[in-house]
């Protein structure tokens, strides 16, 4: 990672002064895991700690900060990294835990301020594309492109079963809101649903002409909506696999889906496609009811309100082209959310961050000015109007989405954000990178 040498600071001669309300956690370390200064891969002469803390500041100018406590490894890390993180899940019922896996075929479960506490989903046999939480927070799926879907016993931390029938990699899986049935979508242009309490494969969708890059059920559990390559939302009828409608063509779509979601009262999905427009469509007669037009490049990522319903709704997109924009229901764009350069004085930092290898807690803090990429995720932080987005740049923001202003940004990533998840408490704000890193960030003051 690119924590400085102290050797970095110019001494200007005056002290540094940390007080009790710095700190966030302490960790101790037995001295014995501590590496000797002559072990290979040591820290070059830097000083080891037995300990190291985690600090929050807020800054107010481009600066590197001193910080004198910083346990060894972390110098270490950058040559640690086994491969690029692609997602994130935060449990719905324990605020702590949070699970993340990518390209290294790992996924790792582990506890926010628990540097200790980590659990390796091991078995998959290619990259770790997709996590997710039942919603009683007693099961994780994990989706992988070796084509099957993993199911993780969270209470005791053991494989429950694996779930095998698509031909190509996955790209999503999902719960059902009320119950242990997952639906998986694949590279094949196939979508599989299965019971994981009976570990039995129940219906397989099939229709699309390609890979389906996105789907999920709707909130009250009665029916799917999926999207693909193939530029077309397809609705089902999850007990008989029967496709109900097939959305398509003018107006809707003229390349491929990249994301979809369902409002509250399960009768609005939004879809995004790369050819940067964005479409609602009435879930119950499969007719595009408002088309959303702004966005200059693939539209990466949307998502409604959490109380959105049919007759009043706000939503929210990204896209490559920098830009989150926040609708209204009346089709027009209720604030353009412009990611340029933005001013020094609302950068923040990581709270806690873990390497995939050795899902260590580490401290980064690199504050600098720079402009903005495209937009690859983007949260509805709870009830509350504040949207956080993350970027190519490896800067996730905040925005509030009444005033369109960016009400604070974190850094820490040294490449682009895949994936962002908030905790059950509404207190963190969970990101993971192609840098191959998973971060922390506090996000209470915007619940």
């Amino acid at each position: 990672m690119n924590v400085p040498s102290p050797n970095h600071y110019e001494d200007n001669g005056e002290e540094d002064f940390l007080d009790e309300s710095d700190i966030i956690n302490e960790y101790d370390v037995d001295e014995e895991e501590l590496p000797d200064a002559d072990e290979e891969g040591g820290s070059d002469g830097e000083e080891d700690f037995g300990a190291f803390i985690l600090l929050k500041f807020s800054f107010t100018n481009d600066m590197w900060l001193t910080i004198q406590y910083i346990y060894s490894r972390v110098i270490q890390l950058e040559e640690c990294k086994l491969g690029e993180l692609y997602t994130a899940a935060c449990s719905p019922t324990d605020a702590a835990l949070v699970a993340t896996g990518g390209g290294d075929d790992k996924g790792f479960l582990w506890k926010i301020s628990q540097g200790d506490w980590a659990f390796e989903l091991q078995g998959h046999q290619d990259s770790v594309s997709s996590l997710c939480f039942s919603a009683d927070g007693q099961l994780l799926a994990s989706g992988s492109l070796d084509g099957v879907v993993k199911v993780w016993d969270i209470a005791n931390g053991e494989l429950k079963c694996t779930l095998e029938g698509p031909s190509g990699g996955i790209e999503w899986v999902r719960w059902h809101p009320k119950g242990h049935l997952i639906l998986a979508g694949s590279e094949d242009s196939s979508v599989w649903m299965w019971n994981a309490d009976r570990a039995a494969y129940l219906n397989v969708f099939t229709g699309h002409g390609n890979s389906v890059s996105c789907g999920n059920f709707t909130p009250d559990g009665k029916t799917i909506c999926t999207g693909s390559d193939d530029a077309t939302m397809r609705i089902w009828n999850p007990k008989t696999a029967e496709n109900i409608h097939v959305v398509r063509g003018h107006p809707y779509h003229t390349e491929g889906l990249t994301c979809l979601t369902i409002n509250s009262d399960s009768t609005l999905a939004l879809s995004g496609s790369s050819d940067g427009s964005v479409h609602v469509v009435n879930i119950s007669t499969g007719k595009v009811v408002s088309s959303l037009s702004a966005h200059s490049d693939s539209v990466e990522c949307a998502a409604f309100e959490a109380s959105a319903r049919r007759d009043s709704w706000r939503v929210a997109t990204g896209s490559m082209d920098k830009k989150l924009i926040i609708w209204d229901q009346d089709s027009s764009p209720r604030c353009i959310c412009d990611h340029e350069v933005m001013d020094s004085d609302i950068w923040d930092q990581t709270v806690l961050a873990s390497d995939h290898a050795v899902m260590q807690p580490i401290v980064h803090f690199l504050v600098s000015r720079e402009e903005s990429e495209g937009v690859t995720c983007l949260l509805w932080l709870g009830g509350s109007r504040y949207i956080a987005s993350g970027c190519l740049d490896g800067k996730i923001r905040v925005w509030d989405s009444l005033s369109g202003d960016c009400a604070k940004i974190f850094s820490g990533h040294s490449d682009a954000i895949q994936s962002i998840a908030a905790s059950s408490n509404g207190e963190f704000l969970v990101s993971v990178s192609i840098d191959g890193t998973a971060r922390v960030f506090e996000i209470a003051e915007f619940r």
